[in-house]
């Protein structure tokens, strides 16, 4: 390989607000500073599912009181140790440089300066044996940015070949490069909603779409919907539970119809915020796992004229686990990891913790 090739090996581990699990990554990164260009190797990847008790304190954690929240972190810290050990083990781990973990989202409002992850805490890193880096997010917001979208610096970095990147997890959100800028916002919520109702109707999601395609859409709903606030603010923009119940949930449950009917308008709603955003794109890469979601990528697709490229499962499922392992290795190297024209802070900057041993 040479000099010239320096080489990373990380664990990636990534909670979405969807609360779908526990996403690890083993991946092995390349930087080739004759050409300044980075490129990976996916190795191992697991999503460990949470149980229904932590399930259902994560979902319920930003209606906690401070010292519940302080607990919930500790037990929470000592689930990914759990679920990083049994990886690292079923998958005969060596030589890791070091683990990247996000933690899982609880607050985040950046109007006021504050987000929260937890499962960020230095025993993390005892209990796993393994040099640590994490929380990622609270810098920017201090910085006076969103805290968020973090992934654009790897859609940057490892995904430059398609014109735009959309990840369709808990919230959508939607990177692409405008000239010299790299432009970067979360468009709506998406399965962080749509589980939400399938599980009303005894379901973990709507699978492939069937249940949004078999309802009616309410065009009163999705108007309203349509025409909230949050769609006619400029980026860089962010979304967070705190959202969804102030403004999504008060507003569809509003309206007395059956829950096969709000899916089926709250999936048009998605359709048409994200046609939004992508009308001018030609390639678009799409990941998260609504890209499952049949249905709403076809009638995507119809609404739009760029070609929509959904990659191979392992990226489908692991693309963030894969970008905040990629973020990791910035801030090992002290170099930027989060773009302030995305996220609009004051600077770009180097964002994240590190617990081990050694730097």
């Amino acid at each position: 390989m040479g000099d010239s090739v320096k080489k990373y090996h990380v664990l990636g581990a990534m909670s979405g607000t969807s609360l779908d699990g526990l996403d690890l990554l083993e991946v092995v990164f390349f930087f080739n500073q004759n050409t300044n260009s980075w490129s990976y190797q996916l190795n191992s990847s697991a999503t460990y599912s949470y149980s229904k008790k932590i399930k259902e304190k994560l979902s319920n954690a930003h209606q906690y009181k401070h010292e519940d929240i302080e607990k919930l972190d500790r037990e929470y810290t000592q689930v990914l140790a759990d679920m990083m050990n049994r990886f690292i083990r079923e998958n005969q781990v060596e030589k890791l440089d070091f683990v990247a973990s996000h933690g899982h989202t609880i607050f985040h409002q950046p109007e006021n300066r504050y987000t929260l992850q937890i499962g960020n805490r230095p025993e993390l890193s005892r209990l796993i044996q393994q040099n640590v880096i994490c929380d990622f997010r609270v810098q920017d917001v201090e910085l006076g940015g969103q805290g968020a979208p973090l992934v654009p610096i790897g859609d940057k970095l490892l995904f430059s070949e398609y014109e735009a990147c959309l990840n369709l997890g808990g919230f959508a959100n939607v990177s692409f490069q405008k000239k010299e800028q790299r432009i970067a916002y979360d468009v709506c919520p998406v399965n962080k909603v749509l589980n939400l109702y399938a599980n009303q109707l005894g379901y973990d999601f709507d699978e492939n779409g069937r249940i949004a395609e078999g309802g009616k859409v309410h065009q009163d709903l999705l108007s309203k919907l349509d025409g909230l606030a949050f769609y006619r603010q400029k980026p860089p923009k962010s979304l967070g539970v705190e959202w969804l119940d102030k403004e999504i949930f008060p507003l569809v449950d509003g309206y007395h119809m059956n829950v096969e009917d709000k899916i089926s308008t709250f999936t048009q709603h998605i359709i048409n915020q994200l046609s939004q955003s992508l009308k001018e794109m030609k390639r678009i890469f799409v990941t998260g796992g609504g890209a499952y979601n049949n249905f709403l990528i076809k009638e995507l697709g119809g609404k739009i004229k760029g070609e929509i490229i959904l990659p191979s499962k392992e990226l489908i499922e692991f693309k963030e686990a894969l970008i905040f392992a990629l973020m990791g290795v910035l801030y090992f190297r002290n170099e930027n990891n989060i773009l302030a024209e995305v996220t609009g802070a004051s600077k770009d900057h180097s964002s994240g913790k590190y617990f081990g041993i050694t730097k």
